[in-house]
């Protein structure tokens, strides 16, 4: 058996990691492979190209409820740390979800974070800290962007035939994301926590 050579070892070239390895692309994204799963190649385009949105907002969103969450601070900061790595969590899920479901219907999911970057339609924090009514609205703003998007896929996606994607939206997107909306804005109700 061939061997490699190194300072002072020998080594079977077998046992060797072939590194630095690069190979052609074999599907692009924004693509479509055929599947059999009783859908037109069109209504899987729809729901992939929706979905991948979608998908990038999300991984957003997942990316702001972490940053605020380390950066709560103020008098209710035990419970919007808990509160914040809950949602965080709960749309780390959503991301995985979704991403399967692309994959499900032949595309191609978006992963990476500079990819998302360049299509993600949810607005950049200030790279600092803002005020916690700041960080909450911002939160807000984006389930409100993916929520309003979901619904108009969700008619859509149900147009088309497409009743898997129809129920990930409603279902796991539109109920979590409200769930989430109702449980971030009850936080910027002027109340005081404590009566005198």
């Amino acid at each position: 058996m061939p061997t490699t050579k190194s300072p002072g070892k020998t080594a079977t070239r077998g046992s060797q990691p072939a590194l630095h390895q690069k190979g052609a692309q074999i599907q692009e994204f924004g693509t479509v492979r055929q599947l059999p799963v009783g859908l037109s190649h069109d209504a899987r385009m729809y729901s992939c190209e929706r979905l991948n949105q979608c998908l990038a907002d999300t991984q957003i969103l997942y990316s702001l409820y972490k940053k605020h969450h380390w950066l709560m601070r103020g008098p209710t900061f035990y419970q919007l740390h808990l509160l914040l790595d809950k949602h965080a969590g709960e749309q780390l899920e959503l991301v995985d979800v979704i991403a399967e479901r692309i994959q499900s219907l032949g595309g191609v999911a978006i992963g990476d974070p500079r990819h998302i970057a360049e299509i993600t339609v949810i607005p950049r924090p200030p790279d600092g800290v803002e005020e916690v009514p700041a960080m909450i609205s911002r939160l807000l703003e984006a389930h409100e962007t993916i929520l309003i998007a979901a619904h108009d896929a969700a008619r859509h996606a149900d147009e088309m035939g497409d009743d898997g994607t129809n129920d990930l939206l409603v279902s796991q997107i539109i109920r979590t994301g409200e769930m989430q909306a109702w449980f971030l804005a009850e936080h910027l109700v002027d109340t005081p926590l404590v009566e005198a």
